[in-house]
C-alpha cells in the first residue's frame, strides 16, 4: 500500500521525473532472481521461446514462468507474439502459443545520471555532416548539439523540467541557474574544452526549445558541477 507521503510525492512529479522513475522501475524488474534468469534465457536464444521452454530451462513451474515473463513484457523488456510450433499446423493444431523475445528497447540508469548516448549521437551527427558537406567539424558539433538540445525538450516543459529530464540537476543559487550534475562527466574530465563547448550548445538549443528567454547560458567551469550556468537576463531580472 502506498503511504500518504509516497502518494504526495507521486502527484508532484514532473514529466521529466516520471520518465526517470519509469526507467528505474522497469530496470528494477530484473532484481527478482527468477525473473532475471528468465530474461537471460530469452535473451540468449536466437528465436522466440515459449513459456514451456523458458520454464524448463530455468527450472520453475509454467505458471511461475508465465507470471514473470508477462511482467517483463509489460515493463518493455520482452516482446511477445503468438505462433504455432514449426511441427504443428492445420485445423487441428490448436491455438497459437505465446512466445517471447528480447525487446529492442534500451533502458539505462546511472546514479548520478549520465547520458553518454546523447554525446555519442551528437558526435556521430557532426562527423556525418562534416564528411558529407565538407563543413568545419567544430561548427558541425555546435549545430548537432543545439539540435539535440531542442529535441530533448518534452511537450510543455519549462527550462527547469527540461534540464532535469536530461540529468543536469538544475538549482538556483543567487539568481543563477546552476547545473549541479554533468551528464557527460567522465568525458568532460578527459576532454574538457570539447565537451564543455558541446554542453553549452546543447543547453542553448534546449533553452530555445522551451521558449524561455529569461536566461543566457554561458561557460563558468567549476569543480563539482557542470561547466555551464544560466544567468538571468537583465530585463527579466529587473
Amino acid at each position: 500500500m502506498t503511504s500518504p507521503e509516497e502518494h504526495r510525492a507521486d502527484t508532484h512529479r514532473t514529466p521529466a521525473e516520471e520518465r526517470v522513475d519509469d526507467r528505474f522501475g522497469r530496470l528494477a524488474l530484473l532484481g527478482e532472481p527468477i525473473r532475471r534468469a528468465l530474461y537471460r534465457y530469452v535473451a540468449s536464444r536466437p528465436q522466440a521461446v515459449s513459456r514451456e521452454q523458458a520454464a524448463e530451462a530455468v527450472g520453475v513451474a509454467q505458471h511461475t514462468a508465465k507470471f514473470h515473463l508477462d511482467r517483463l513484457e509489460s515493463g518493455g523488456l520482452l516482446d511477445a507474439s503468438y505462433q504455432r510450433p514449426d511441427d504443428r499446423g492445420g485445423p487441428g493444431a490448436g491455438r497459437p502459443a505465446k512466445v517471447y523475445r528480447r525487446s529492442d528497447e534500451e533502458i539505462s540508469v546511472s546514479v548520478p545520471e549520465r547520458r553518454y548516448e546523447v554525446l555519442s549521437a551528437v558526435m556521430a551527427a557532426a562527423v556525418e555532416a562534416a564528411s558529407d558537406s565538407g563543413v568545419d567539424l567544430s561548427g558541425a558539433l555546435q549545430r548537432a548539439a543545439e539540435t539535440a538540445g531542442r529535441d530533448a525538450v518534452g511537450h510543455g516543459e519549462d527550462v527547469t523540467q527540461a534540464l532535469t529530464g536530461v540529468g543536469y540537476e538544475p538549482r538556483v543559487e543567487d539568481g543563477t541557474l546552476i547545473l549541479a550534475n554533468c551528464p557527460f562527466h567522465r568525458l568532460a574530465r578527459e576532454h574538457t574544452g570539447l565537451v564543455c563547448d558541446i554542453n553549452l550548445a546543447f543547453v542553448r538549443g534546449l533553452l530555445a526549445a522551451t521558449g524561455d528567454d529569461g536566461f543566457t547560458p554561458r561557460l563558468s567551469p567549476c569543480a563539482g558541477r557542470c561547466c555551464v550556468v544560466l544567468t538571468p537576463d537583465a530585463d527579466s531580472a529587473g
